[in-house]
């Protein structure tokens, strides 16, 4: 039935009786898997992660339950040695269950703006990338000065707008890590929280948004990290510029 561990109809009944008072509330079905081992279960309503934590009861105080050894009664050892696995597997499953909820929960939690703070972010990104560009064509020449001024309010506009999407993203990257012994994977969690968009978002891990500074190689740095990297290195094409024409651009 489930493991290597089989129950025969009777015992399967006996079981069922005596373990009733012990199963989570929500179980409404629990029945051996038609192919393999194991055990599908049923839990209505589902866990929705803002319970308390499924625990699984002590069965000590139980005289149905409570252990027998062996050499005193076996078969009521054995009864109860398959009743305590069936009950941790249940509690194992209802455990997992939550856990996912409560991770999906957290991030419905943490997430609130972050949609439209990475929408800002990529306008701001596409005004730095069309003001750049601009830089480069005959008509900047003509009116040099407020280009590159243009250029400044742009950068400026992009790091900012990296600034305000890293509070959400820190928030959601410590969820994350909170939440790293759940089953979901993050990019499944943020899906199950509602933006399957997400999966492009940029999101450090946790410990980045704690760091004084990076250096170039650093692999993947908060977004903020990322925008400094883009101005800088414009700085230093326009720096390039100036020194190459002789100008003052």
């Amino acid at each position: 039935m489930f493991g290597y561990t089989t129950i025969n109809p009777d015992e399967a009944r006996q079981i069922a009786e005596r373990l009733a008072p012990y199963f989570p509330a929500n179980l409404k079905t629990l029945e051996p898997r038609q192919h393999g081992t194991g055990l599908d279960y049923t839990f209505d309503p589902p866990f929705t992660g803002r319970e308390t934590e499924p625990e699984q009861p002590s069965l000590k105080d139980d005289p149905r339950l409570r252990y027998v050894p062996e050499d005193t009664d076996p078969v009521e050892h054995e009864l109860r040695d398959k009743a305590l696995q069936l009950l941790t597997y249940v509690y194992d499953e209802a455990g997992r269950r939550w856990r996912d909820a409560a991770y999906v929960a957290e991030l419905r939690d943490v997430i609130q703006d972050a949609p439209a703070r990475w929408a800002a972010y990529q306008q701001a990104h596409t005004d730095l990338e069309r003001a750049a560009a601009y830089l480069r064509t005959p008509k900047a020449h003509a009116e040099w000065l407020p280009a590159v001024t243009r250029l400044v309010d742009a950068q400026q506009a992009l790091v900012a707008a990296a600034d305000r999407f890293d509070e959400r993203a820190e928030q959601i990257a410590r969820t994350h890590h909170k939440h790293l012994y759940a089953d979901l994977a993050p990019d499944t969690a943020l899906k199950e929280a509602g933006h399957p968009e997400a999966s492009g978002w940029h999101i450090a891990d946790s410990e980045e948004y704690e760091r004084g500074g990076y250096s170039d190689w650093h692999p993947r740095p908060p977004l903020t990290e990322i925008a400094r990297r883009l101005v800088a290195a414009q700085e230093e094409h326009l720096a390039t510029v100036r020194r190459l024409t002789g100008t003052d651009a």
